[in-house]
């Protein structure tokens, strides 16, 4: 397996040959074509950025080629670095057509290609990059790679140049100056393009639609009067206008996060350097527009990578709020579950009446109807109660059926007094078996209520059941449980009790918290369900009273609007 220890002692023992074979080893059989085609954009990014040149050295601040050699190296790997050295070495002999001897030649391909590889294992393996640019952190890394990669690079390679007597001291402003800024420039632009493509190119892809078409129309015409604001007067060296190209990218970058950021700076920079080639700008005026470039960059791509980091926790927040509705409904069927079991024997025994009447009244019809004197109204009135004792039975059963059903919540205009019937006739039974007594009290015909009747109705049953376990508690025979509704809050709202006369509870601040719970078995979900359905209907619950043998919840719903 590759190693850059093993590789770095091998060339301090001076064994080049065999550290490159190293290297070229590292490269994986399916990645010898894209570090070809990676050779040949190298190349043809050098040839389409050759400018400008001093003394036999490119001087033209503007180095795509790089850009893209970084970003692979980052991507793929130190093995592309390889590639890097290779592509130095095709374009200074069929592109720039150097005149420098072989040993200056391979050494300025060892520095750059060992500089850029140095500076992305550090981004990468020691800074922690995420090659997805997701965070700021992420973007001021590469950055900062790169910026320490390109000094490193002119530092050593004015050094290189100046022992072999290839340049003067004199020459250095020329050539090391632009050859930093069009290296930094090509990693700043390009790197962070091929990046987020490589992560998001498929979906990308699919987000071209007409509304986006006309952005980017208007996007290349509000840079282009840009650009010819700029560079299109007859004064040269101009700058009094380029501010304005801040203003289409940053639209873009807050439009369309970091991706379109990276889009639109690769735009505005190839329309750069169009238009400073057309009309003949020299090496050190391309150098200070570069310079500006720069800045627009870097105030392009924190601009993006903000938006889309603040998009993406917001899509985070968006998610969690829905899992957690998702497992709030969840616990609101599991406790429905725990109530219907407790309530399941005293249920049966109240389907058991009804259709124990029913098939004694059937019989009853039967031996009337055998007899030769049939009385046909007895038979009438007996399968009239047949049918009620049905009747009856079936309700119960829908009841259940409709309570223990899970989908979205069906929000409509209720009756309180049906719900407070229907949920009353399931809980009944089970206070039967306690010896409890529950009474309800309507004190006059109430206005609808706009909401979801499973959720209401599971209110009052855990408030009704909390009450049956309170008197179960006390072990008396008398248990009373007494459930109120009345108009509250100068008729805007309907206010229903349930009042017991059990063991009370205690007055805690957490009493509808979840996992809070005063009983020794209670998993601690009741009241909490029941606060966050009574919220989501616009109302409010609390505990009016906590005293023994008068203890008090209630809870208020806002009466349907036009009520």
């Amino acid at each position: 397996m590759f190693s850059i220890r093993a590789l770095s002692k091998q060339l301090a023992d001076g064994e080049g040959g065999r550290a490159l074979l190293t290297l070229a080893r590292s490269i994986r059989a399916p990645d010898v074509m894209a570090a070809g085609a990676l050779v040949l954009v190298y190349v043809a990014l050098e040839w389409m950025s050759f400018i400008h040149e001093h003394k036999g050295v490119p001087v033209t601040p503007w180095n795509p080629g790089l850009g893209v050699a970084f970003g692979m190296i980052v991507l793929k790997g130190t093995a592309y670095g390889l590639v890097l050295f290779i592509g130095v070495l095709v374009a200074e002999i069929f592109v720039l057509h150097t005149g420098l001897a072989w040993p200056v030649i391979l050494a300025i391909a060892a520095v750059v290609a060992a500089s850029y590889t140095g500076a992305a294992v550090l981004a990468r393996d020691y800074l922690r990059l995420d090659v997805g640019l997701r965070h700021v952190r992420d973007v001021l890394v590469l950055l900062a790679a790169g910026v320490v990669g390109a000094a490193v690079v002119a530092v050593l390679l004015a050094l290189l140049l100046l022992i072999t007597n290839e340049l003067d001291i004199s020459d250095l402003p020329k050539s090391a100056l632009p050859l930093f800024v069009g290296d930094v420039i090509g990693i700043a632009v390009v790197t962070p393009l091929l990046l987020r493509l490589a992560g998001r190119w498929r979906e990308l892809s699919h987000t071209v639609s007409k509304p986006l078409i006309l952005e980017i129309v208007l996007f290349i015409a509000a840079t282009g009067f840009a650009l010819w604001m700029i560079v299109g007067s007859d004064r040269s060296n101009d700058y009094k206008y380029v501010s304005l190209l801040f203003l289409p990218v940053v639209a873009v970058a807050v439009r369309h996060g970091m991706d379109g950021s990276c889009l639109a700076l690769a735009a505005t920079q190839l329309g750069l350097v169009a238009l400073l080639k057309t009309y003949g700008y020299d090496a050190a005026a391309f150098t200070e527009f570069q310079i500006v470039m720069f800045v627009l960059t870097m105030t392009g791509l924190l601009v993006g990578v903000v938006v889309s980091e603040r998009r993406e926790a917001d899509l985070a927040a968006r998610l969690a709020e829905a899992r957690l509705k998702e497992s709030r409904q969840e616990a609101a069927r599991a406790a429905r579950l725990n109530m219907v079991s407790g309530m399941a024997s005293a249920l049966a025994h109240e389907i058991n009446q009804p259709m124990t009447a029913a098939r004694a009244l059937a019989r009853s019809a039967q031996q009337i109807l055998r007899s030769p004197s049939a009385d046909i109204e007895r038979v009438s009135t007996n399968l009239s109660a047949l049918v009620v004792q049905i009747d009856h039975a079936g309700g119960v059963v829908r009841r259940m059926r409709e309570f223990l059903r899970r989908g979205q919540p069906h929000f409509s205009t209720l009756n309180v007094h049906t719900i407070l019937d229907d949920a009353l006739v399931l809980a009944r039974p089970e206070a039967a078996t306690h010896h409890t007594r529950i009474d309800l009290e309507i004190a006059e015909p109430l206005p609808s209520i706009f909401g979801d009747r499973i959720q209401l109705q599971q209110v009052v049953l855990n408030l009704v059941r909390n009450a049956m376990d309170a008197i179960a508690e006390t072990r008396r025979s008398d248990g009373h449980i007494h459930v109120r509704a009345h108009l509250a809050d100068q008729g805007t709202a309907v206010e229903i009790s349930v009042i017991d006369n059990g063991a009370g509870v205690p007055a805690e601040d957490t009493l509808f918290a979840p996992l809070s719970s005063s009983k020794t078995d209670g998993i601690g979900l009741g009241l909490s369900i029941c606060a966050n359905i009574v919220h989501a209907h616009g109302g409010r619950i609390w505990l009016q009273s906590s005293q023994n043998g008068t203890t008090e919840f209630r809870f208020s719903l806002p009466l349907q609007a036009g009520t």
